[in-house]
């Protein structure tokens, strides 16, 4: 109980650190009134609508102010939808949250199967294909690649649509683009750019434990008793390497969240990554400020989880925290 007292304090901290840094950052970024008001405006108007947006005060009292209204759940108010800036990002989270999914789906499906092959059979040419593969992910610019599958499959070849969400379905209350037959077209592209990077990753995790497992003894022991080297694969050796993949898997969540940015701007996806690249433009400081917010609690929120899972898990790390 000490333990996740201390790991909740924690996480209080390194939010009001956050939201510190995110505000003067943010603040500290252009003025939106040459944006938002017309070049012909009389100084009066131009006066009234800068004390409406409440950028007259001084910097430290709008954090304040800013501060008092986030511990009420009020992220202010998007000076250019003119509506409270958490619910324009909560209509977004949908579409970033399927995406974000569905590149997680495509990195294990894909990648765990890939890297076991690559670790059963290392010598093989077309391991070392599947590993150069793994090279080329994480190297190319996300952008880059985004680029290339529209002119491949999209322009070339014309089988999946460019840009946008697609119709949305409903299943047991829920719905989502993933619900029907051209809305998984229109995420297809998108989804498979997100999964690149984590997709190198599985494959290289996978095949790491697998060259690291395969030698060990209750393999050998497990073949001494004449079982299938299927059921050696899928059953003794996957459920030693899986924990690694799941834990990086669960981890990178927030972070195809944070940087969809890049792909969801190159497919006009309507997610929170568009809104925010939009809201940059026009320095729609509430939606920049309550997104990255947002995004902060979301990293804070699943390190929290993992601490905490971890410490029920194996009890000694309590331990080396209690003796600390």
């Amino acid at each position: 109980m000490v333990f996740i007292i201390r790991r909740l304090l924690q996480a209080v901290l390194v939010a009001l650190v956050m939201s510190v840094l995110v505000f003067a950052g943010v603040f500290a970024i252009g003025n939106p009134a040459d944006i938002l008001i017309d070049p012909e405006a009389t100084q009066a108007e131009r006066l009234r609508l800068i004390q409406q947006l409440g950028l007259d005060r001084p910097l430290y009292e709008q954090y304040f102010i800013f501060l008092g209204n986030l511990l009420q759940g009020d992220f202010g108010t998007s000076f250019v939808f003119n509506r409270p800036a958490l619910h324009i990002i909560f209509e977004r989270m949908p579409a970033t949250l399927e995406l974000a999914f569905a590149a997680i789906f495509i990195a294990v499906v894909i990648g765990i199967p890939l890297g076991l092959w690559a670790g059963l059979r290392p010598n093989a040419v077309s391991s070392k294909a599947i590993m150069a593969g793994s090279i080329l992910g994480f190297s190319l610019p996300n952008f880059w690649q985004g680029i290339m599958l529209i002119l491949l499959f999209s322009v070339t070849l014309g089988w999946l649509p460019v840009t946008g969400r697609g119709p949305v379905g409903e299943f047991l209350g829920m719905r989502s683009s993933l619900f029907t037959l051209e809305g998984l077209r229109h995420i297809a592209l998108p989804a498979f750019n997100l999964a690149v990077g984590l997709l190198a990753l599985v494959i290289r995790l996978t095949r790491a434990g697998t060259l690291e497992v395969m030698p060990q003894d209750f393999i050998r022991f497990a073949r001494a008793k004449g079982l299938r080297e299927r059921r050696i694969i899928f059953i003794h050796l996957l459920r030693n390497i899986l924990i690694p993949v799941v834990t990086v898997v669960g981890m990178s969540f927030g972070g195809l969240i944070a940087f969809a940015v890049v792909t969801e701007t190159i497919f006009a996806w309507p997610g929170m990554g568009k809104l925010i690249i939009d809201s940059i433009n026009v320095l729609d400081r509430p939606i920049i400020v309550a997104y990255l917010m947002v995004i902060v609690v979301v990293f804070i929120t699943l390190n929290l989880i993992v601490d905490i899972l971890y410490s029920i898990i194996d009890p000694r790390i309590r331990l080396e925290e209690a003796g600390q």
